[in-house]
């Protein structure tokens, strides 16, 4: 089994920064994309950033020049800087792993973590 797991969040002021953590454990051999996605109450989940293997990123509208994803594939490990915070940035943030390869050819997919609450005071 894989497991994802999430840590750094918190109670920031606006404009404060925060980094999150999504931590890949298990019979993991290697990450592939990454995503961070997050969930407000009352809205959707929505996709706020992601990251190939080879490093290609992509992000939301909303937090271009403010939010950066990054990994560590050694620690295999997926982070999420996040500057210039808002009161809107406040959400439930989550790791997902669309794919992942396991020792022995496994595969599995749509792993997702158990999220990690960010609040941002104004």
């Amino acid at each position: 089994q894989v497991q994802l797991v999430e840590s750094g969040g918190g109670l920031v002021q606006a404009g404060g920064s925060l980094i999150l953590s999504c931590a890949a454990s298990g019979s993991i051999f290697r990450l592939n994309t990454m995503r961070w996605y997050r969930q407000a109450p009352g809205k959707q989940r929505e996709l706020v950033a992601s990251i190939s293997t080879g490093g290609s990123t992509n992000y939301a509208d909303s937090v271009k020049c403010r939010f950066t994803i990054s990994r560590d594939n050694a620690k295999n490990t997926v982070y999420l800087q996040m500057n210039s915070l808002k009161p809107e940035d406040t959400a439930v943030y989550y790791c997902h792993a669309p794919e992942l390869y396991g020792t022995g050819d496994q595969r599995y997919y749509n792993t997702w973590g158990q999220g990690t609450q960010v609040t941002v005071s104004s």
